[in-house]
């Protein structure tokens, strides 16, 4: 396996023996790039994509999980319930979401997507994946069909993430 490493956003690829401790380094690399790469260039794109990544992780736990409590949201976002009152009360703000009482106990608020949250959050996966899509078309047959053959591997390993 080639190692990669990243010396001011210029990439080494040098062989070297696999291992457990090189694999999970350079994957941890990649992904971060990828994050990164996929945030700006979305919004070269897509000025409204000014949204920060922990209120659309946010939206996207709402839209699975609605209505949900505030709790809830934090345990499975693995935040502090107060930092997830505040993103909750950002995405009010912006009207992406509604908090309402339960009406099982009073003390405690719901939180469910608005309209335009189911709207906002559509769109944004809907660019994301044009985006990929447009990349993954430059790629040569042979690496897309590598990446295209990782992601059950991949979507197993972020259940392993998940599992505590």
């Amino acid at each position: 396996m080639a190692v990669t490493t990243y010396y001011a956003g210029r990439m080494s690829h040098e062989a070297a023996p696999s291992s457990p401790a090189t694999d999970a380094r350079t994957l941890t690399e990649v992904v971060t790039r990828l994050r990164r790469a996929l945030r700006t260039s979305i919004r070269t794109d897509y000025p409204w994509e000014a949204l920060p990544m922990a209120q659309v992780e946010l939206l996207m736990a709402l839209a699975d999980h609605a209505p949900a409590r505030i709790g809830q949201l934090a345990a499975l976002q693995r935040l502090a319930p107060n930092t997830v009152s505040g993103l909750v009360q950002q995405l009010v703000e912006s009207g992406l979401a509604i908090r309402e009482s339960d009406p099982s106990d009073r003390r405690v608020a719901r939180v469910t997507l608005t309209a335009a949250g189911h709207r906002q959050l559509a769109e944004w996966q809907q660019a994301h994946e044009r985006r990929i899509s447009t990349a993954l078309d430059k790629l040569p047959a042979e690496s897309r069909e590598a990446v295209v053959a990782a992601l059950p591997a991949l979507n197993l390993l972020v259940d392993h993430l998940f599992t505590p």
